[in-house]
């Protein structure tokens, strides 16, 4: 009998309310190179994904790059609802409408339009012509910046010297179909329009795919029975979101997720019967939660996920504020200790601050994780860069915080009609970490790595080993804790890749 450290069940069940960083594995015996390790998982009872990374739906985390570059790395984003219904369904269509894995902001502009300035075309090489000057409307030509710049008279219409004829390619190419044409024709870019009604959907330029080249060979993409990308989204509980849902559907969700900080309330289950009796065919995604009473309130309803954690974020303040919360790692153990049972995956959402938390919370019976300032601050993240105390940053919120309140996320914590709005998140900056695209399989490599050091070859080895009492654990002291990061140095710079 394996008397060394203790099994979870017994680690969790002494009335402490432990987080990641409080607990460490054990090594388990090694026979399989990192490389055999499989991440392949579910997100829910009939979703399959390739790695276990999930998009959390904030308003400066997840719209359509994040759910593309998701998507294309074989995880999911799930899109937020903090705007209003056609807001939130033009992201979704925008987003599954992709096959490339990165999405470029595009700069329209009517033909009765001068274009005055350099600064109108933005990052982009050029402008779309279209006849209302948004993209909803039929494309008449492009103007590309060279062209402009060498014009005598920038005051003249864009109709007298747009290309009426560009080049273009469906949007239903993929990365190496749009390179190989780029390639053979020496274009600068191309834009990629939409197969039905013509609309532009992206714009590829030779730059983007010398910068692609670049990144690590992505995986196995997250794509429907449809061949395209699959996206979650996020709704409330309000009367109001079952037409903000008739939208999502129309607009071609793979998955729903039911947002509230505390699920086990009688509106999120009126909404899940709702969705079940209407949409039968849509894998509803049920929580928060941190208890198995909790857990079995929802399971009852028939979810096809649960969503796990209270408080957890780096955001959140709910837990100080409301006293009300669990540490995440018990919450993870217990609450999929129950969902197991009844075949029901795991969300484990909130407190993913590196690569060995993502392998805590799958080895504590998590399916797939869902992280918020993990992805924020990448290029994929909404919003702009700006310079704090010579640091390039984005802005990060929690959906909690008085400020994304005003927009609406005051729901989420059922305080819509209140008169007085208690804010239980905060707003703050995220550093620049580059691309998803490249950050993300890095961060896989070393989960993989920290799989082998357990000795499971996969998720759900690690499940078994966790439930047979193979898997051991202690507890680490403050001590441990500082032993176990950086120490001791006068100065260092830690790089992961």
């Amino acid at each position: 009998m394996n008397d060394d450290g203790f099994s979870a069940e017994k680690l969790f069940n002494q009335g402490y309310s432990y987080t990641y960083d409080d607990v460490i594995f054990l090594p388990g015996f090694i026979d399989f190179p990192t490389d055999a390790v499989n991440l392949s998982t579910k997100l829910s009872r009939n979703i399959s994904l390739s790695i276990p990374c999930v998009a959390s739906p904030m308003d400066t985390v997840t719209e359509t790059s994040m759910a593309i570059g998701m998507a294309a790395l074989g995880g999911i984003g799930i899109v937020h609802y903090n705007n209003t219904i056609s807001q939130q369904a033009s992201i979704v269509r925008a987003a599954k409408s992709h096959q490339i894995p990165f999405s470029s902001d595009l700069i329209f502009a009517s033909p009765s339009d001068s274009i005055h300035s350099a600064d109108e075309f933005g990052n982009s090489p050029c402008i779309f012509v279209t006849e209302s000057g948004t993209k909803e409307s039929k494309v008449l030509g492009v103007v590309c910046k060279s062209t402009w710049k060498g014009l005598s008279d920038k005051e003249a219409r864009i109709s007298d010297y747009m290309n009426a004829s560009p080049v273009t390619l469906p949007s239903s190419y993929n990365f190496e179909d749009v390179a190989g044409y780029i390639a053979s024709k020496k274009l600068d870019f191309v834009p990629l329009v939409n197969d039905k009604d013509g609309e532009v959907v992206n714009l590829v330029t030779a730059t983007d795919l010398e910068r692609m080249n670049s990144l690590p060979k992505l995986g196995l993409p997250s794509l429907g029975t449809d061949g395209k990308f699959l996206v979650g989204a996020a709704i409330g509980t309000r009367d109001s979101d079952k037409e903000r849902l008739e939208h999502l559907v129309k607009a071609g969700i793979n998955a729903l997720v039911i947002d509230s900080s505390q699920g086990n309330s009688e509106y999120q289950i009126n909404m899940i019967k709702y969705v079940k009796h209407t949409y039968p065919h849509l894998d509803v995604i049920g929580g928060n939660i941190v208890t198995k009473y909790q857990a079995e309130n929802l399971i009852k309803q028939d979810v096809d996920g649960l969503r796990v954690g209270m408080g957890s974020g780096s955001i959140c303040t709910t837990q100080e504020v409301c006293a009300v919360g669990r540490g995440q790692a018990t919450a993870v153990y217990k609450v999929s200790s129950i969902a197991e049972q009844h075949g029901v995956p795991v969300i484990a959402d909130g407190g993913i601050s590196n690569s060995g938390h993502i392998v805590k919370a799958l080895s504590l019976g998590a399916s797939t994780v869902m992280m918020g300032s993990f992805l924020a601050g990448s290029n994929e993240a909404p919003g702009t860069y700006e310079n704090k105390n010579g640091l390039r940053v984005k802005k990060y919120r929690g959906m909690g915080s008085l400020e994304a309140m005003t927009k609406g996320s005051d729901a989420r914590y059922l305080g819509d009609t209140a008169k007085l709005k208690i804010a239980q998140g905060v707003v703050g900056s995220v550093a620049d970490k580059g691309s998803v695209l490249k950050f993300v399989p890095y961060t896989m490599q070393a989960v993989k790595q920290g799989f082998q050091d357990l000795g499971a070859s996969s998720l759900q080895s690690a499940h078994h080993l966790l439930r047979s009492g193979s898997l051991r654990l202690e507890v680490r002291t403050g001590a441990a804790q500082v032993e176990g990061g950086v120490h001791g140095l006068v100065g260092y710079e830690k790089k992961y890749f």
